[in-house]
Parts: structure tokens; C-alpha cells; sequence
């Protein structure tokens, strides 16, 4: 499963996002590191689901409506601190942490009622601005760190006469989520000494830096915009970021409304609709959610997650059934299962993803839309509806 790691100093809004987009129960509080033990639950990312090609939808637990929601892991993790990579806060912790997420949503309180060790200041005395490279910048001191008290075994490594520096390195960063083919991607990129001896801080820090950005892609929310100065998301926007505006508590407000039957909505709408009886308090705060959502086209939180899968790590979702014709499994059930898989996979990497015996058992593959077999190199697209062929079945 695709985990996407919550990162941000404290009190930007980190854990009142995980509430809002796990409905999971955790404490939520305006004093710093709340959250000590990371979170981890469910969500999801959202996607039109293939039943919207069909006369009926597909009734599934996971679509309402043709809203296709894909489970996906959050990680809620302590506030990050300046100096983390050298142990300040629960900094080793928190990036310890991050170590098994495919992707990072770097949470910014964009209101500027935060300042640089996450403690309540006035709304806008803090230029959020600042907090931009913050993570990305310990991550890639914290791993440079890893990289050079590694260095010596390198080093030594070296002398052997069959020593490749990308199997070394690799077997290094392992631990990082880092595979062989990101090491030597990351060494293409880079000029450096043959010799591992000449290397200098220079290389093992350039180093860190490409292996995280290509490992750990950073989206980053402006977290709070429902009370941020306009001129504060702008600016954020324009230092060349990916950007997320986003107000936590109006999805989390608008979650819970749902739920009690006020409202109806579903996370990643662009609006809601009030179908149940509100106090005019409650009615006057859905109405200032509503429009922060008609400025930015949602809350945020469900856009957030999207943009971190599908964009960032270029995912796609594929739909695995057993009846190319009527789209069902075994039982008659219509498309129950949705698979995340990296662009330019194939249908045997569906079955693997299905389970191991299926992929090792693989014959060939069925495009239910098409209705006719694809070859095992055929790439997949977004909503692919397949058929998989194998002696596992």
C-alpha cells in the first residue's frame, strides 16, 4: 500500500489533517508535539471510478456514486524543529519515521500564527515562506549525516577488486527507501571521483539531496487558508512549490456534518449541500468553509493526497476482475478491488500486485473495455478495467 508521510513544524494543523482524512480518533492540540508516537491509518485518494461507463454504478463500498475511493497509508509523525537532524525535538524520531513513505505532504501553517518552533505567535507576525525548504532541507542534512558516518565501509568496500560503487551505495540507502535503480539514477546526475576515498562533504551531501527528492517528493499544503492573508498563499505559490491551499478543520467540520446526515458531501467535492438541521452557528461556520472552498475548489485535504499519488509519484489505478464482460469477480461483485500501480506498468504487474502465484502463473490479459487480449507489454492507463489470465487462477 502507498504511504504518504504528514510532515510540518508543530501546530500547523498536521494531526487535525490525519483526523480529517483518516476519521481516525487522536489528539488535537495548540501546544508542540502533541502527536509523540506516529499515527499511522487508513485513507484514500480519490478517482473516477469505470462504472461511470456503464448504465449502473458499481455499488462497491469504496464508490459512491462513481467516486472511486483507493486506500492508501497516512503517517502522522511528531513536529519537525530546527536542528532535527541533529537530534533536537523528537527530530531522529520523526525522520526515522519518514524512512518508509513513498511521499511527503509538508504541512505550512499559511496563516503565520506559527513561528519557527511551532509556538502560537499572532495571525500573520510569522512569514510562512520560511518554512518552504524546511523539510527537505533537514531530511537532506539528516541523510547526508547516514551517508557519511557510512562512509568508511564504502571506503574499505573499495578495495576489492569486483567494488561498484552502486551496489554499495544501494545497499546503503536501502534502509532509505532507496532502490539500485534510484542510486544509479542519482549517480548519472552527479560528477564525482571514481575513488570513494576522494570523495569530500560536497559529493555525499549533493548526493543526499538527489536520492531524497527522488525517494521522498514533497507536496506542500497551506495548511489554515481559511484564515491566512491572501497575499500568504500567493506567495507560497509563487516560489515555484507545488501548493496546496487547504483548511484541516473545514474537512474535518464538514466529515463530522456529513455524518450526522447535515450535510451532504464527500471528501474532494468542490461544494456541499445542507440536508439536515443546523444551529445558525453551525450554519454560519459550514458557509465560511464554503467559501474558502469556492476560492480554491475543495478543502484541500482529499486534493493534497491526490496530488501526492498521482502526481508526485505518478500513479495510475487498474481494476483486476475475473469476468471481462460483466466486470465481477467470482462472487458477481463489480469491480471490488482497485490497484495503485506506477505509469507505465503492465498487466502482468497487476497480477504480482493481485498476489505472487498469480504473476508467477501469468498467461495473458483481457481489457474489459475493449474486450480483447492485450499484449504483456501493454502499458497501462488511469481505470483500466483487466481480465488476468494465469494458472494460478
Amino acid at each position: 500500500m502507498i504511504s504518504i508521510a504528514l510532515a510540518g513544524k508543530p501546530n500547523a494543523g498536521k494531526s487535525t489533517f490525519y483526523k480529517a482524512a483518516t476519521r481516525a480518533d487522536v489528539d488535537v492540540a495548540n501546544y508542540p508535539f502533541t502527536t509523540i508516537d506516529a499515527n499511522r491509518g487508513v485513507s484514500s485518494v480519490r478517482t473516477d471510478c469505470p462504472c461511470l461507463e456503464r448504465d449502473e454504478r458499481c455499488g462497491d463500498e469504496n464508490c459512491r456514486d462513481g467516486k472511486r475511493y483507493v486506500p492508501i497509508e497516512l503517517l502522522d509523525v511528531a513536529g519537525l524543529v530546527p536542528g532535527a537532524h541533529e537530534g533536537r525535538g523528537l527530530g531522529n524520531q520523526f525522520l526515522d519515521e519518514l524512512t518508509n513513505a513513498d511521499a511527503i505532504v509538508n504541512v505550512v501553517d499559511a496563516s503565520g500564527g506559527t513561528n519557527e518552533e511551532g509556538e502560537p505567535v499572532e495571525v500573520g507576525s510569522y512569514d510562512p515562506v520560511e518554512e518552504v525548504d524546511f523539510i527537505e532541507e533537514e531530511m537532506d542534512q539528516w541523510l547526508a549525516g547516514i551517508i557519511e558516518r557510512n562512509w568508511e565501509t564504502v571506503e574499505r568496500q573499495s578495495r576489492s577488486p569486483d567494488f561498484d560503487v552502486d551496489d554499495a551505495l544501494a545497499e546503503m540507502l536501502t534502509g532509505f527507501g532507496a532502490s539500485e535503480a534510484d542510486v544509479a539514477a542519482s549517480l548519472r546526475e552527479l560528477d564525482y571521483p571514481e575513488d570513494p576515498i576522494q570523495w569530500t562533504d560536497e559529493h555525499r551531501e549533493a548526493l543526499a539531496r538527489d536520492v531524497r527528492a527522488r525517494t521522498k517528493p514533497i507536496v506542500l499544503v497551506a495548511n489554515k487558508a481559511d484564515v491566512a492573508p491572501p497575499e500568504n498563499i500567493e506567495r507560497l505559490r509563487e516560489t515555484g512549490k507545488p501548493v496546496i491551499p487547504a483548511t484541516a478543520e473545514g474537512e474535518l467540520a464538514l466529515r463530522q456534518a456529513a455524518e450526522a446526515g447535515a450535510v451532504d458531501y464527500d471528501s474532494g467535492d468542490e461544494d456541499f449541500e445542507v440536508v439536515g438541521d443546523l444551529s445558525d452557528e453551525q450554519a454560519a461556520g459550514l458557509e465560511k468553509i464554503r467559501e474558502v472552498m469556492a476560492d480554491w475548489g475543495g478543502t484541500g485535504v482529499q486534493q493534497a493526497l491526490n496530488y501526492a499519488v498521482y502526481d508526485l509519484l505518478d500513479q495510475i489505478t487498474a481494476y483486476p476482475v475475473q469476468n471481462e464482460t460483466r466486470w465481477t469477480d467470482a462472487k458477481g461483485n463489480v469491480l471490488p478491488d482497485a490497484f495503485l500501480l506506477t505509469h507505465g506498468s503492465t498487466p502482468k504487474d497487476l497480477a504480482y500486485a493481485v498476489h505472487s502465484d498469480i504473476g508467477d502463473g501469468y498467461l495473458h490479459a483481457v481489457n474489459g473495455k475493449t474486450d480483447r487480449e492485450v499484449s504483456e507489454s501493454y502499458e497501462l492507463e488511469e481505470g483500466d478495467v483487466i481480465k488476468i489470465v494465469s494458472t494460478a487462477n
